[in-house]
C-alpha cells in the first residue's frame, strides 16, 4: 500500500484521529497543516498521494487551498473534511475539484473506505 498522505486540519486533535486511522491501515503520513496557506505550500513539497484536507480554517479556507492545488496539480486526490451542516461547502469543494468527502466526527471505516475508492485501491 504505502500511500503517502498529507493530513490539513485546524484541529490538532482531528490530525491526530486521522494519523491513528492512516497509520494503523499502513499509510505513510507524509505531513500535517494547520491551516490552508500551510497546506498549499506542504503539497508542492512533499506531493502526497493524497491530501486530507479541512474546509474551514483560518488564514485560507480548504476550498481556496484546494483550488490552488488542483491550479497546478489538476490530478490531486484531496478529500475534504467537513462537519455535519456544510453542505453548500462540500458541494463548492467537489466543483473545484475535491474527489470526495468525509464528514466528521470521522468514522473509521468510512474514512478507509472513501481514501481506498479515490486512490484507487481495492476496497
Amino acid at each position: 500500500m504505502g500511500l503517502k498522505v498529507l493530513i490539513v486540519d485546524d484541529a490538532l486533535f482531528m490530525r491526530n484521529m486521522l494519523r491513528e486511522i492512516f497509520t494503523k491501515a499502513g499509510y505513510e503520513i507524509v505531513g500535517e497543516a494547520g491551516d490552508g496557506e500551510e497546506a498549499v505550500e506542504k503539497y508542492q513539497r512533499l506531493q502526497p498521494d493524497l491530501v486530507t484536507m479541512d474546509i474551514v480554517m483560518p488564514r485560507k479556507s480548504g476550498i481556496e487551498a484546494l483550488q490552488e492545488i488542483m491550479a497546478e496539480h489538476p490530478g490531486a486526490q484531496v478529500v475534504m473534511c467537513s462537519a455535519l451542516g456544510q453542505e453548500s461547502l462540500i458541494l463548492e469543494a467537489v466543483q473545484a475539484g475535491a474527489k470526495d468527502f468525509i464528514v466528521k466526527p470521522f468514522k473509521e471505516e468510512r474514512v478507509l473506505e472513501v481514501v481506498r475508492r479515490v486512490a484507487g485501491e481495492a476496497a
